[in-house]
C-alpha cells in the first residue's frame, strides 16, 4: 500500500486525527497545518528558506497547552518531502510531555508511520500522560462486560 500522498491527503490525514492546531514548518511559517506548509513550501521555492534536513520537513504542534506555568505536551515530526509527495513510512513522530522549565518529563517516539497508524491527539497525549491514560484505559474496561 503507498504511503505517499500530496498536501491535501496529508493534511487531511491528520486533521482527521484531531491533528487541527497551529503548526511550525521548520521553525517558521505558522498557521494551520496546510497553510503553514504551503507558505513553507512558496519560501522554498523563491529562495527564502530551505529545510533543514535534505527531503525532510520539520512539522510542530503543541497537543496540549494550559499556560506558561503547567506542563504541555508538543507534538514534532519529521516527515520524507520528495517530488510534491509526504512519505510517512520515513516519518518520525516524538510526543514530548515537558514542564514548566522546559524539562523534558515523559517521551514517546513512533516511526515507520502508516495513515491508519498515525495516532489521534488523544491517543498521542495519553502516551506521555498518566492521567489521560488511566481515564482511556478505565473505559475501555467497561465495554468488555
Amino acid at each position: 500500500m503507498e504511503q505517499q500522498f500530496d498536501l491535501d491527503a496529508f493534511s487531511k490525514i491528520l486533521t482527521d486525527k484531531g491533528y487541527d492546531g497551529y503548526f511550525h514548518t521548520e521553525g517558521c511559517c505558522a498557521g494551520k497545518l496546510k497553510d503553514s506548509i504551503s507558505e513553507f513550501l512558496e519560501a522554498w521555492d523563491n529562495g527564502k528558506e530551505v529545510p533543514l534536513l535534505e527531503n525532510h520537513l520539520h512539522l510542530s504542534t503543541y497537543l496540549q497547552w494550559n499556560g506558561e506555568d503547567k506542563p504541555t505536551i508538543k507534538c514534532n515530526m519529521c516527515v520524507r518531502y520528495e517530488n510534491g509527495k509526504f512519505d510517512l513510512q520515513e516519518a518520525e513522530m516524538y510526543i514530548r510531555s515537558i514542564d514548566r522549565y522546559g524539562q523534558l518529563l515523559k517521551q514517546s517516539k513512533l516511526t515507520t508511520l502508516t495513515a491508519s497508524s498515525v495516532p489521534t491527539a488523544k491517543e498521542a497525549i495519553a502516551q506521555v500522560s498518566d492521567k489521560l491514560k488511566q481515564q482511556l484505559s478505565s473505559r475501555s474496561r467497561r465495554f468488555k462486560l
